[in-house]
Formats: C-alpha cells, sequence, structure tokens
C-alpha cells in the first residue's frame, strides 16, 4: 500500500491542477461553461498567422518550415501547401483568396483556392520591404499590413533598406503601398472592426497597442492609445472585445479593461483567431503548438 502513495498523491495533485485550470477558464465571462484548452497537435516548429474562410476552416502558418497547414471545420489536420515565400501572417480576402505576408522576399501574396500564386506587391518604391508580417483587409479590398523588421536565418540581407518600421495601406490593385503610421517601434498585430470604423495596430516593440478612426483610403486619424501592452497578434470578438497574444491570451473589452487572461502551456503565443462552424472556437498558435478553446461569443473575420 505504501508503494501506491506517491503515485495517488501526484494523480490527485494533477487533477487538482487541471479543475483548477478550468475554474480560472471558467471565471472570462467570454469562455463557453466547462470549457477546456484543448493541445490539438506539438508537431511544428513555430505556428503563426491563423485566418479562417467562410466555412469556419482554420489555416495557419509553420514559418520556419515554409508551410501552410488546414485545420478544418471537422477537427481534421491537414497539409495545405509547401513552399510557401516564408509566410507569416495569413487572411481570406471577399473572393475566398488567402493573402499571405511572405517574408521570405518581403512580399505580399494572394494564393487562390487552386493554389495559384500571385504576387501583389514586392516593393516599396525600389526597395525590398522589411518583411510584412500581418494583415486586415477593408471592405473595399484594401489591405493594411504591418512590416517590422525580424532578421531571419534564411535571408541573404543583413540589415533594412527602409528607414524603419510602419504600417501601410495597399489599395486594391494598386502596385505601391501607402504609408498609413510611421510612428511605431515595431508594429506587428493588427485587426479592424466589422463595420470598418476602427483599426487596431499593437507596437510589439513599445509594448503598445493603439486604435485609429479609419478615415478610408489608408488615412488613419485619432490615434489613441488602447492599453499599455504589446502583442504578437490580435483579433476581435463579435462582441468588441479585443484579444491579445504573447504570454498567453489577453482579452480586453471595448473601453480597454482587461477581463480575462487565457494561459498557454507554450513559450509563446503567436496568434490567434476564431473559427469552427459556428466561429466560436477561439483558435491559437503556440510556438510548436495549437490549441482551441469553446468560447461563448464569436469571431468577425
Amino acid at each position: 500500500m505504501k508503494k501506491l502513495v506517491f503515485p495517488v498523491l501526484f494523480l490527485y495533485a494533477f487533477c487538482l491542477s487541471v479543475a483548477a485550470q478550468e475554474r480560472r477558464l471558467d471565471s472570462i465571462s467570454v469562455v463557453a461553461k466547462g470549457a477546456i484548452l484543448r493541445k490539438i497537435s506539438g508537431q511544428f516548429s513555430f505556428t503563426e498567422g491563423p485566418a479562417v474562410n467562410k466555412k469556419g476552416d482554420i489555416y495557419f502558418t509553420d514559418q520556419p518550415n515554409d508551410q501552410i497547414w488546414k485545420y478544418d471545420a471537422k477537427g481534421v489536420l491537414s497539409l495545405y501547401m509547401d513552399k510557401t515565400g516564408r509566410s507569416n501572417g495569413l487572411y481570406f480576402d471577399h473572393a475566398g483568396n488567402l493573402l499571405a505576408c511572405a517574408d521570405e522576399n518581403g512580399e505580399l501574396w494572394s494564393i487562390a483556392p487552386d493554389k495559384t500564386k500571385t504576387v501583389l506587391l514586392d516593393n516599396l518604391d525600389g526597395k525590398q520591404m522589411n518583411g510584412p508580417n500581418d494583415l486586415w483587409m477593408d471592405a473595399s479590398g484594401g489591405i493594411y499590413f504591418t512590416d517590422p523588421y525580424y532578421q531571419r536565418n534564411y535571408w541573404t540581407r543583413k540589415q533594412s533598406a527602409l528607414d524603419g518600421m510602419k504600417v501601410y495601406y495597399l489599395p486594391k490593385g494598386a502596385k505601391q503601398p501607402i504609408m498609413a503610421e510611421d510612428q511605431m517601434t515595431r508594429p506587428n498585430g493588427i485587426v479592424g472592426t466589422p463595420d470598418g470604423k476602427y483599426l487596431y495596430v499593437a507596437d510589439i516593440g513599445a509594448s503598445k497597442t493603439y486604435r485609429y478612426k479609419i478615415a478610408g483610403n489608408g488615412v488613419l486619424e485619432g490615434k489613441e492609445l488602447f492599453v499599455a501592452q504589446g502583442a504578437d497578434g490580435i483579433t476581435l470578438d463579435n462582441k468588441g472585445n479585443l484579444y491579445l497574444s504573447g504570454n498567453g491570451v489577453t482579452v480586453l473589452d471595448k473601453e480597454g479593461k482587461m477581463i480575462g487572461h487565457i494561459p498557454v502551456p507554450s513559450k509563446w503565443v503567436g496568434n490567434l483567431c476564431f473559427g469552427g462552424r459556428k466561429k466560436n472556437i477561439l483558435f491559437i498558435t503556440a510556438s510548436e503548438s495549437i490549441y482551441t478553446l469553446k468560447m461563448k461569443v464569436k469571431g468577425v473575420e
């Protein structure tokens, strides 16, 4: 009997830990009752840039391995594409094409359903972009995107060709972007509200997240500090709450007040989005792993 004491105590402690985590998640108003953070897979090198299509299927990148993966609304995980230009952030346009921040050569791509690739942007006044990181499309088909500089081990270049890290806007059909914000240390996550009125940008380098009024055609006005916290990736739910990734997931209401923190057992949470048939599954890319969490709220992407 004595030999069983340690295993039993260990199991008891583990169960208490799991139960405590569930209580913490239940205490967050946006998380579904009884929801558990589920690890779907831990087979990747570094996951990033999730995006959801109209069916609720989620696509995400494994950037070090130059791959795009698919986690469909039925819960099936599969490799979607190899040789992706080292894609990072993804977003589905209004026609169902997958937009990708292909930072291998500082480009923006559009990937058609048949996997045909079109390069939308490959330079700024003849100079290579730093490395497009994340993006959001407005109702007119224009693309807001962040362009930080992160030195990659697969680059031959060793420094930026540009004079800073900025936020840009690429009008539909244009070959050159418009500078939308140049007062950033290192812009990263970006998302707009579904009504097209506001844009959120996380300046991870300055540990701040800002909100802007969208005046149209790449013009941002009324810059305000939304929260003194940066993020790698950000997303919104249908109640106007903002989700920041990094050390777990921080949830803020529309006034910038923290309403909860979702702990994630990985070194770093790169990004997140809502998916599934009802768009009520929070999908989290966290270093080598991906996780899901059932929510009371739904996504707006």
